[in-house]
């Protein structure tokens, strides 16, 4: 019997994931055979304890990491199969990245900034495109300033602008609103929603906040480097396994 077509697969598929990272005081394994599957479009949090591996899944699923055992699939796409270029090409082409540091570049305006990944694509309209990304989140008016000239809400706006620039089929959010206020972080999670909704990007948003996790499809419970439980529609299963 033949696997699944690429359409049909997952957008995310991790099987029995690890990383073992090492250190002054010796190795740490971050992961410990995670294992996770996330349909195309849905929409999935990732909750836990600070040091349960979250950021380091995030990581190893958006290519910036490799882990030292395990599949790693994206869209159909098997990493192993790709080299460092490749893996940063498809990155770039397939996913959006939003942190809780913005991660902007502070000598470019916020139009360059969000054109960036549209020039290294060759895309010969990437400051007209990164514009209307700009519009699209309420910045028009803020293009040509920099990044020190921009409030926080302002500047996350701006990353989530770049995220969604080059069209992704997935967006990764780490901790999106975890150096904004309230009120400003709700607007971003707002727009966030908004536009993977209205775009049909999957999303994979990683919080400590509960109540902003259960707006998501389903809730995924990590600890000590495992995906230990989900909350959804089906009720709570355990995945993985040692």
């Amino acid at each position: 019997m033949q696997g699944p077509s690429r359409s049909d697969a997952p957008m995310i598929l991790l099987e029995d994931v690890h990383l073992t990272l090492t250190s002054a005081a010796g190795a740490v394994n971050v992961l410990r055979g995670a294992t996770l599957s996330v349909a195309a479009g849905e929409r999935v949090s990732l909750v836990g304890p600070s040091g349960s591996g979250k950021s380091t899944l995030m990581m190893v699923t958006g290519g910036l990491e490799r882990p030292s055992r395990g599949r790693v699939q994206v869209g159909g796409t098997d990493f192993a199969g790709l080299d460092e270029d490749a893996l940063a090409r498809f990155r770039r082409d397939t996913i959006g990245i939003v942190f809780q540091s913005f991660h902007l570049i502070p000598t470019m305006t916020a139009l360059e900034n969000v054109a960036i990944p549209l020039e290294l694509a060759g895309r010969a309209d990437a400051f007209a495109a990164a514009g209307a990304e700009l519009a699209a989140v309420g910045l028009a008016a803020r293009a040509l300033h920099y990044p020190g000239q921009l409030s926080g809400g302002e500047q996350q706006r701006v990353a989530l602008a770049r995220a969604f620039a080059a069209g992704p089929r997935l967006l990764l959010a780490d901790e999106p609103t975890g150096n904004l206020d309230t009120a400003t972080g709700r607007h971003i999670i707002d727009l966030i929603f908004a536009h993977s909704a209205e775009r049909g990007t999957t999303l994979l948003l990683i919080t400590h906040d509960r109540d902003l996790a259960r707006r998501c499809d389903r809730v995924l419970h990590m600890a000590d480097g495992r995906i230990v439980e989900s909350d959804g529609a089906q009720g709570i299963a355990v995945l993985g396994g040692r």
